[in-house]
């Protein structure tokens, strides 16, 4: 499949999709949602892959929300349909079995915010602003914005974003939680490439059992999570990746990972 308004490559090991509609900034439609969930059905199917950078194309935004002239004339049909295609490919997104790290080049704004959220951390620029501005709309966030913001920063700062439509700083959205690090944007890219790098370096089946640990275990109680981190840490065990690790350091050297989730 051929892509039209996302690039997709492979660079050592690093899958890389751009959101490529700089004139709209890289705003949501449905050949958007299409091609990414492509794009991702390849990432899920390549045992090279070993981590995933989202970025923006251009110098302004990373997704700037929603695509407001296809969005204008929606039946509540059309609306319903487009926000569970926004949920199925950002729960696409969240299933990776791979890390996944959000580069915010500018603007992460509705359906821009909400696809940072579902990936596993995210860095920003120090010139991106951030916010679910749909309030100004008339209408509301809906791919997730009120479920995971809420599950990120708590309910009365997700409601104040929410309800106001404001758009704060990366140093705020940083202090909130909803961005790891801050970088000036001349060296954004080269800081996400080199975490990605690290990334790519550890075994693939402990990286799935940590992310699978924490998103499942975290709307459960605290003895319901142990559990499943004790299942986790033995699927670890199984794995030649954990006679890789520790042989190397007792043997005092790099590790070199090759095991594999199958």
């Amino acid at each position: 499949m051929s892509y039209e308004t996302i690039i997709y490559e492979v660079k050592e090991n690093i899958a890389i999709i751009r959101f490529n509609r700089p004139k709209a900034l890289n705003a949501i439609n449905g050949t958007v949602v299409a091609e990414m969930k492509d794009a991702l059905e390849k990432i899920a199917a390549d045992k090279s892959i070993r981590a995933l950078i989202l970025t923006g194309e251009g110098d302004k935004a990373f997704v700037a929300g929603a695509d407001i002239a296809i969005m204008k004339d929606f039946t509540p049909l059309q609306g319903k349909v487009f926000s569970e295609q926004g949920h199925e490919l950002l729960f696409q997104l969240e299933a990776l079995p791979i890390p996944v790290i959000a580069c915010i080049n500018g603007f992460a704004l509705g359906g821009g915010l909400e696809t940072a959220m579902a990936c596993d951390f995210a860095y920003a620029a120090d010139s991106a602003q951030f916010g679910q501005p749909e309030i100004n709309l008339g209408i509301m966030p809906g791919f997730g914005g009120t479920q995971r913001l809420s599950r990120l920063i708590g309910k009365s700062m997700a409601k104040e974003l929410c309800m106001t439509g404001v758009m704060i700083s990366a140093r705020e959205a940083k202090d909130m939680g909803i961005v790891n690090k801050v970088f000036p944007k001349e060296a954004l890219w080269e800081e996400t490439m080199k975490v990605a790098k690290l990334l790519a370096s550890k075994g693939k089946v402990s990286l799935r059992a940590v992310k699978d640990t924490i998103n499942r275990g975290y709307d459960q109680d605290l003895r319901t999570g142990c559990y499943m981190e004790s299942d986790g840490f033995a699927m670890c065990m199984a794995s030649e990746d954990a006679r890789e690790g520790m042989g190397a350091f007792l043997e005092k050297r790099r590790p070199d990972f090759k095991g594999e989730l199958t």
